[in-house]
């Protein structure tokens, strides 16, 4: 079974829900341009001043798309 990532870009402040809802639709444009096998992406609201945006990539896709795209941080992503 191929290991999963969760890639993590964080933003922080009054506006952070709406830069990380946006920032999703970057990498669902990523993922098209460069014909990428992935389907997962999303954002999550953490509280008032802090949101996230994520895409799950394989370990095959992790180094392309993490040296192209700089994520924050990573984990493993379990269902």
């Amino acid at each position: 079974m191929t290991r999963k990532i969760k890639l993590i870009w964080d933003f922080r402040g009054p506006t952070s829900a709406k830069t990380a809802e946006h920032h999703e639709i970057h990498l669902k444009e990523y993922i098209a341009i460069e014909k990428l096998p992935l389907k997962i992406t999303g954002f999550e609201i953490q509280g008032e001043m802090q949101a996230i945006a994520f895409m799950v990539v394989t370990d095959e896709n992790m180094i392309q798309v993490r040296d192209a795209l700089k994520p924050h941080r990573g984990e493993l992503y379990t269902i």
